[in-house]
């Protein structure tokens, strides 16, 4: 059985860094990917600009450890990203008793298509290490 989840899309806010008690490093990501929308008959339909109108997602991914570090100081709002990892499900309870769900991608490797601010220079990664 697996548990494989890869995402390409954009970061859509500069990354969150910390650091646990127990000296985790801890980095968290949006990765916003989009697809087609669709009409409710199914099809694709353009939008006022003549192209085909987009859905996007946006997707919560943590990266640990040494990945953190790496992602936490090269990633940058807009930059175009490759995300490898696992899907990751959490419940928890909130301050007022309310049982809460999550969904997360656990990252096990990031790949920088682009550099950071969506330059549109999507393969320029010079500057960025590949990183598992």
């Amino acid at each position: 059985m697996t548990n494989i989840a890869i995402l390409t899309g954009r970061i859509a806010r500069d990354p969150d860094t910390r650091e646990t008690k127990g000296g985790t490093n801890v980095t968290g990501i949006t990765v916003v990917t989009d697809r087609p929308a669709r009409d409710k008959d199914g099809k694709t339909y353009k939008d006022e600009n003549g192209y085909t109108a987009k859905e996007s997602e946006f997707h919560r991914v943590t990266c640990f450890n040494g990945l953190a570090k790496t992602v936490g100081q090269y990633c940058s709002k807009g930059q175009l990203v490759s995300v490898q990892g696992r899907i990751h499900y959490t419940q928890w309870e909130d301050k007022d008793g309310v049982t809460r769900y999550g969904t997360e991608i656990l990252a096990d490797k990031v790949d920088f298509l682009s550099r950071g601010s969506g330059s549109g220079d999507d393969n320029d990664n010079t500057d960025a290490p590949d990183i598992d």
